[in-house]
Formats: C-alpha cells, structure tokens, sequence
C-alpha cells in the first residue's frame, strides 16, 4: 500500500481504463481472490488511521464498493472491533454477504449514534452525474459532521471520480484507499478538498496495454517533484536566456512588474519589460534588474515573450505580430480573452507548432470558458476535458488553473498538479506563474516541460509557506524559485 506524496508521479486511470483492468484481474484470478484482498487492504488501513477505534460503522452501498466494506467488516470483526453495517439496495445473497453475516456482523436500518471510524463503501466509483439523495446523502451528512474519521474506499461519495466534479453533497475524507488505481477525479476539482490523504493498494495487478494507452482513456499522470536544473559554473546570464513581458495596461502595471520579478527569480538570464502604460517608465527601483523598454522595440523572435499579463484592451493590437513572430510565447489573462474574441488569432496559434514554436496558455476557469464559449461550471465540471479541448484547438500546451492545475499537451498525458493550496487565491498569483513559466522556456525547456516545473514549484511555495505570514503575489514572485 503506498501513501500518495507529492514528491513521486502516478498514474491516474479513470472509470472506464479502472473497469477495463478489474474486468481482465477478475478472470485472471480465483473467485472472489480480488475480493478478499480488497478488503484486507481496507481493514488494514482502517486499523493504522483509527488503532483504537473500538466501533467502527460501515455504510455499504449495492456494488463492488459495498462488498469490499463488507469483506473489511467481516475481518475487522474478527480482530475484535465492532462493526455496524448499513445499507441500502443489497440482495444480500452474495458470498461477502454471506460471510460477514455468518461471522457475526452486526446490520442497522440507521447509523450508530456513537462510533470512533467511518468507512464510506457506498458508491466508489460507481458515481455519476446525479447529486445524491435520500439515504446516500443522509449518510454523507452524518459522516461530515460527526467527530468520527472518515476512510473512503476508492472514491468519496458524491464526487465524480474522473473528474472532481461535485454535483451537491459529497463525503468528506480524512483518507481515501484507491484500489488498483488512482482515479484523476481526486486531485482537481472539488476532489482534492474531499479526499484527504490518497492511499493505494494496487492489489498486485499493474496497468499494461490498452487500459495503460492514453489514447483510450482518459489516462493522466499525477505529476511528481521535477529534478532540479542545475548550472554549470562556467556560464553566463546568456545561458539562460531572455524574457520579455509586454502588460500592464494603465493601473494594471504592477501585473507585468510581478510576471518580470517571477522569471527573474525563476532563473532568466535577463528580463525587459514592455509596459502598455502610456506613463512609460524608465526604472523600476524596487527591482532594478528588471529593464523597462517601450513595447516596440522589444526584440520579439528570440527573447521568450510572456505576453497579456494586465494588459487590458490594449493587449489585442499585439496578439497578431507576436503569434506571427515570437518562438517561445506564454499568452496569459487579457491576451487569452483577446484570443477567444479573434478567430484569425486563433488559427494563428495553431500554426505556430508545425514552425517549431513553443505556445503556452495559462487561462483560470473563466478565461477557459470564454474561449470555449461555455459557463465556468460547465469548466469546472470536467478540468480535465476542458484543458484538453482548449490545448487541441490551440495545438499547444495549456495550463488550466485552479485547486489541481491541469497541463495539457497534444500528443502527451495530461498531468494534474498535487502542489498549492488556497492561499493562491489572490490576486497576481498567475502573473507571477507565467513569468516562471517564460524562465523555463528562455532557459531551453520544451512547453510541456516548462509549464509542469513552474506549477510545481509554484504551488510548492505556497505549500511551504509560513503560517503566521501571508503569502501576496509580491512575496511570491521574490521568492527563490528556481
């Protein structure tokens, strides 16, 4: 059983790819083998989280998911705990039925009013679109608000396990123990607020051939802690390349100043400014590195453009020369919204891949679904879907931000992001992401590579940050983020 970190990636198999390998495991093995070993993983892990539970209350739904709480009840029992069942649309007639019945298990029409665990074995991934009702949501509300821990088996009820989606109430885990795979649904989306800590017991059976084959499935990878890039001594600022940041429209300005501090301490060799404001500043003395140019006369085909950052309406009159010209562009807030309003623009960006030019886009939810003509919930509803429609329109790599960031590439596994938490939730915390990302393109990064490190250390920031300070996007882009 492995505990799910933030430092190793894994693989991330959604329902169909989960049901393709349980179907192939399941003929390959005696009956009910699979089974049994999913009931040991669970009442194993119920042991470590709550060693000395003393009533445990297991609510079972009709399925797989149901049995595997019965199997664990069955055990848990006979190492001396009490266990109470309840369910609901069950024959009871199936041989884990049997079993936990013969050995003594307990059922109830209702939840017992006091218990030191839950486990929640109602529907794993047997969930779909509908919000739950009746007793299942009953049951979700008694799990969240008593003091008891909750143990998800597979998928808390009530979240859509390929797709963090969370149509109305839904468990919320102190852990959660996937069985045979990991499901993307967990880390994007509402999943990551519902899930806790992720557990997997992979019950001895590794994807391989088609269930594994990203084109078949909606297969991700949970992206793990990059290697560190590291300098040669003998190499100078043009080693690492230059960034360019056109933004900053007037009173938006200190969005460019954040996207340039970001791809200064991210590591480029040399960031000039553009600012869209008609003040035209020569100096920024707070960040004197940083060399403030007119936007004109910027050098566009080498330097690696991060381009939009608060740039406002201005921005849509520089969208055409810069797709047309530069090779390494990261296209941010204002320039995205341009981009969805121009279709001409829009079949530029396309373009750009089959010249060798590397695009990056980094919309939030409703930058997504204003260039897919769509609401943010419908965004918000499938992340995942939404990253790749947008990265296929645009043949090139998109960042969709948000609680479990999704980078996707064409032709590559799309990745979910295990870094950051709400204290990004502020304002200039994308400019700063961009200006990263622009700094792993100067310095030789492909698109894919460049945006997947940056969201990583970005949100690792966060993650590390102190709690008795707050974290602005001021701090954030100073930071040492290389």
């Amino acid at each position: 059983m492995k505990r799910i970190d933030k430092i190793h990636a894994f693989s991330l198999h959604d329902v169909t790819a989960t049901r393709q390998l349980e179907r192939s495991a399941v003929t390959a093995q005696p009956e009910d083998q699979l089974l049994r070993q999913a009931g040991m993983a669970v009442a194993k892990l119920a042991i470590a989280i709550a060693p000395h539970a003393s009533k445990i209350w297991i609510a079972c739904g009709s399925g797989n998911n149901g049995s595997d709480g019965l199997e664990a009840a069955r055990l848990l029992l006979m190492w001396g705990k009490t266990v109470i069942i309840t369910t609901f649309e069950r024959d009871l007639e199936t041989n884990c039925d049997r079993r936990a019945r013969d050995a003594g298990v307990v059922w109830a029409q209702n939840p017992p009013v006091n218990h030191d665990l839950c486990i929640d074995a109602m529907l794993g991934i047997g969930q779909d679109s509908r919000p739950l009702s009746g007793r299942l949501a009953a049951w979700a509300y008694v799990m969240n608000t008593g003091m008891a821990p909750v143990l998800a088996i597979d998928n808390p009820t009530g979240l859509n396990p390929d797709t963090g989606h969370l149509p109305g109430i839904g468990v919320v885990a102190d852990h959660t123990l996937c069985l045979l795979t990991l499901k993307p649904g967990l880390f994007t989306g509402r999943g990551r607020d519902l899930s806790g800590q992720v557990w997997l017991e992979s019950l001895g059976i590794h994807p391989t051939g088609g269930a594994d084959r990203p084109g078949l499935t909606q297969t991700a990878i949970l992206t793990g802690r990059p290697e560190l890039m590291m300098r040669l001594h003998a190499t100078h600022k043009g080693s690492y390349g230059d960034v360019g940041i056109i933004g900053g429209a007037a009173g938006m300005t200190g969005a460019a100043f954040l996207a340039g501090s970001a791809a200064l301490q991210a590591g480029a060799g040399r960031v000039f400014v553009g600012l869209l404001d008609s003040a035209n500043l020569t100096l920024d003395v707070s960040q004197p590195e940083l060399m403030l140019r007119p936007p004109d006369t910027m050098e566009y085909i080498e330097t690696t453009m991060v381009f939009g950052c608060g740039g406002g309406t201005l921005i849509a009159t520089w969208l055409p020369k810069l797709l047309a010209s530069s090779r390494r562009l990261v296209i941010d807030a204002d320039a995205i919204n341009a981009l969805a309003q121009d279709q001409a623009c829009r079949i530029a960006v396309r373009l750009r891949l089959g010249r060798g030019q590397f695009t990056v886009l980094t919309p939030h939810p409703l930058e997504a679904a204003r260039f897919l003509d769509t609401s943010v919930t419908q965004v918000q509803s499938d992340r995942l879907a939404a990253a790749r429609a947008i990265s296929d329109a645009c043949q090139c790599t998109v960042v969709l931000k948000g609680s479990g960031t999704v980078i996707a590439t064409p032709l590559k596994r799309t990745q979910i992001n295990p870094t950051g938490n709400a204290r990004l939730a502020s304002a200039g915390t994308g400019d700063v992401l961009s200006g990263m990302i622009g700094a792993g393109l100067a310095a030789g990064l492909g698109a894919h590579d460049a945006a997947s490190r940056a969201v990583y250390k970005h949100g690792q920031v966060a993650d590390d940050w102190s709690l008795q300070s707050s974290l602005t996007a001021g701090s954030l882009s100073r930071s040492y983020l290389i």
